[in-house]
């Protein structure tokens, strides 16, 4: 379940839109894709954090090498609104989604068939804005919903989910790009723009930039 969380705030941090509130799971919740974890053995890399002293060659290298896995010229990073509507038909509106929401923002963040995780306003932390879905038998993909059940966004993770690194997209349902991030391991990520520009590198809570430079922190980590 933490590494979900992980994805949707690391997501919602690039959009600055909405916060995650704290989880409120029991003890003995799993976390995210359990099923495939216990048959499928997971690389687990230990994080150390030398981003700061690097020398800004090797730090330009990084970038540069994780923006060839994530902008691949042979892919595209876009889709059209009706390519979009067409691959994302099945999931466009949440039939289910006043009970989703009602457990969303009671806290619940595993369900019999999926992982849910809720995104608060920034001025009301009590008024669920946005919630996500990510369902089981499809542990790639995640879904956002508006409080109506409307899907907004989706995530995109690469086959590597859930080993890292793993690759992550977020697309508008018009199909546009929103960000891409590549999870080099739990506790670090590379953040990009739409246009593959290089936003920054999030280490636990703090984000730096392509120079080094802290940039800004984050509360729900």
């Amino acid at each position: 379940m933490k590494k979900f969380l992980i994805i949707m705030m690391a997501m919602f941090i690039g959009l600055q839109v909405a916060q995650a509130k704290p989880s409120q799971v029991k003890n003995n919740v799993k976390t995210t894709a359990i099923e495939q974890e216990e048959k499928t053995p997971v690389l687990k890399l230990s994080a150390t954090f030398d981003w700061a002293n690097m020398t800004q060659v090797q730090r330009d290298e990084k970038v540069q090498a994780y923006y060839n896995k994530l902008f691949d010229t042979k892919k595209s990073s876009a889709m059209s609104k009706k390519e979009f509507k067409t691959q994302y038909k099945n999931f466009l509106k949440d039939e289910n989604h006043r009970e989703h929401y009602r457990q969303a923002k009671n806290g619940v963040t595993e369900l019999e068939d999926s992982y849910l995780c809720a995104f608060y306003a920034k001025k009301d932390k009590d008024l669920v804005i946005i919630y996500a879905l990510q369902y089981k038998n499809d542990m790639k993909h995640a879904y956002y919903y508006d409080a109506y059940g409307n899907l907004r966004y989706v995530d995109v993770m690469s086959d590597e989910y859930p080993n890292f690194p793993y690759y992550s997209k977020q697309f508008y349902r018009n199909g546009k790009l929103i960000s891409a991030i590549a999870f080099e391991n739990r506790d670090t990520q590379y953040m990009y723009n739409p246009d593959g520009t290089f936003k920054g590198l999030w280490y636990k809570e703090k984000m730096f930039n392509q120079k080094g430079k802290q940039l800004i922190t984050r509360t729900n980590w």
